[in-house]
């Protein structure tokens, strides 16, 4: 792609996120939405391939409905209020559509299938793209309007995309499925919680993001698009294996790591607001996550010892290495200490 034209792309992306972050009227924030659909559709099919192609299509189709429905939503509830503020949506029925246009934006359970075709259709970097700062206006929208959202409606959409999400990343051998279904898991994680404590679905959000990162960037680094190539990628880069092996078990949310302190803080949260069933069923769930999570890792690392096989072993090769991965890695897995700060911020 021509760099003037991905430059272009890549401002309108920061411009349109931008727009709904920072706006409290619909239409402006219904703008910034439109503006990031369409500065993402040229990254999703600069390939030329005809997946490629497909996933662009799909994205722009689930785009466009979910933010036809934005707008109704917000038309609705001017219509009845007379208020076209965000933090005024007040409505019930309009609560309801928006709740379903953000989870179709998002890609939460039962509008979820869209995503994974659309995230193996696109190059890991544009992946990277969709699975982090995508996700970002659509959860602020569901932050400014937290107060008035049914939380039962979230909770159960939030059990759903946890179940799901771990649940049907068990049988992929794509890297860019598995890393989609988990983005759904960790959506859940993120619903579940905003009703409560909205502040805390941002923290998770943000940590999410700089796990997620580590781990595109190390595959794209690595040139690893499925669980074949990754068996042979310690070969190639034995140090990268061994980040890429933290940062997966960063993301499962075991305890050492930094991916168990959002965990830890919702399940307080949910204990707080008497709903230790709820806090009980989405941490059992999470654990069809850490399966997947930790095949990936097995995979990444914990290979046989070098003998005669039948596929090609590739040779270890002396690019070096994104400062950026060391930088993103180290936070992804040593930012737990640092908990009882992080929880006077928030």
């Amino acid at each position: 792609m021509n760099p003037q034209a991905k430059l272009v792309f890549i401002t309108s992306l920061l411009l349109g996120s931008t727009i709904t972050i920072s706006s409290n009227h619909w239409i402006m924030a219904w703008t910034g939405l439109e503006i990031n659909t369409l500065a993402i559709l040229p990254l999703i099919s600069k390939s030329h391939h005809p997946r490629a192609i497909e996933a662009a299509t799909k994205y722009f189709l689930t785009q466009a409905a979910a933010s036809a429905l934005v707008l109704f939503s917000s038309m609705t509830n001017a219509w009845h209020t007379g208020q076209w503020d965000i933090t005024q949506l007040t409505h019930p029925v309009s609560c309801l559509i928006l709740t379903s246009a953000i989870a179709m934006k998002l890609g939460l359970v039962p509008f979820h299938f869209w995503f994974p075709e659309v995230l193996q259709g696109s190059p890991l970097t544009t992946g990277l793209i969709l699975s982090t700062v995508m996700k970002l206006p659509p959860l602020t929208l569901l932050f400014m309007t937290s107060p008035s959202l049914n939380p039962t409606l979230l909770v159960t959409l939030a059990i759903l995309s946890t179940a799901l999400g771990g649940w049907m990343g068990l049988n992929q051998t794509q890297t860019r499925k598995i890393l989609a279904f988990s983005s759904i898991s960790h959506l859940g994680w993120m619903a579940i919680i905003i009703a409560y404590n909205p502040k805390l679905t941002l923290l998770n959000f943000y940590l999410y993001s700089l796990m997620t990162a580590t781990v595109f960037m190390t595959l794209n680094s690595m040139k690893i698009l499925k669980l074949s190539t990754l068996m042979t990628s310690w070969t190639k880069a034995p140090s990268l294996s061994a980040i890429l092996l933290l940062t997966l078990l960063s993301l499962a949310g075991l305890p050492p790591m930094t991916g168990f302190l959002p965990k830890w803080l919702i399940i307080q949260e949910l204990t707080k607001q008497d709903m230790a069933p709820t806090a009980t069923i989405i941490s059992l769930l999470s654990l069809l996550g850490l399966f997947f999570y930790l095949r990936l890792a097995y995979c990444a690392t914990i290979t046989l010892p070098p003998h005669t096989t039948n596929h090609m072993k590739q040779w270890h090769i002396n690019k070096p290495t994104n400062p950026l991965i060391a930088i993103l890695a180290s936070l992804s897995i040593t930012l737990l200490p640092i908990a009882p700060m992080i929880l006077t911020i928030i």
